[in-house]
């Protein structure tokens, strides 16, 4: 029968607690350690096989991924049997011991964190043209803060927008005026030519 406080130990350590460091800093690391980290580079072995084809070139590019690495992840894209789609990902997480995670690791969460910037980035833009529809001053501030608008045609697009709106007509205005605070926000975007 196992005493409380090895209740305790195995219960901790499961929850995930960091088992003392060795005394010995040149020690191999444990056996629960290495498994972790296999099972790691396997997960992302597994993020690389959900990757879309163009992404995953550009990755294998800037990583300078092996081509047997590259060839097994798209071969394990086209396994759909659930036993062999494992035994597939267990292969690419054996073969990404062979490569630094580092590269890899930082360009997903790259895309990861770009892809909700660019999602908080249009929810403003949302924000701020409902703005413009409910709020009479709310023009005269955004000109302020950007001289370089054209108020004339902000304005005739806010009108037309309420009137859209009002008529149960298609947004065509409203859309148009979302893809003028676009071109505001990203310069690099090019502003829609005028109607």
């Amino acid at each position: 029968m196992a005493l409380p406080d090895d209740k305790w130990h195995r219960r901790s350590r499961a929850a995930g607690a960091e088992a003392p460091p060795s005394a010995d800093p040149d020690a191999a690391p444990s056996k629960t350690r290495r498994k972790a980290a296999m099972h790691d580079l396997q997960d992302l072995g597994e993020a690389l096989v959900a990757l879309d084809a163009r992404r995953l070139a550009e990755i294998a590019a800037e990583a300078e991924l092996p081509e047997r690495l590259v060839d097994a992840i798209t071969q394990a894209r086209t396994i759909t049997a659930w036993g062999g789609r494992k035994r597939q990902l267990q292969y690419v997480g054996k073969l990404m011991r062979d490569v630094d995670p580092e590269p890899i690791r930082r360009r997903l969460d790259a895309w990861a964190h770009g892809h909700h910037l660019d999602t908080a980035r249009q929810h403003a833009l949302e924000a701020l043209r409902d703005r413009l529809l409910a709020e009479p001053g709310a023009l005269e501030a955004l000109v302020a803060d950007h001289p370089e608008l054209n108020r004339n045609r902000l304005a005739g697009l806010i009108t037309r927008a309420r009137a859209e709106r009002a008529g149960n007509e298609p947004p065509h205005a409203y859309r148009e005026l979302f893809r003028e605070l676009k071109a505001l926000a990203d310069p690099s975007t090019p502003a829609p030519t005028p109607p």
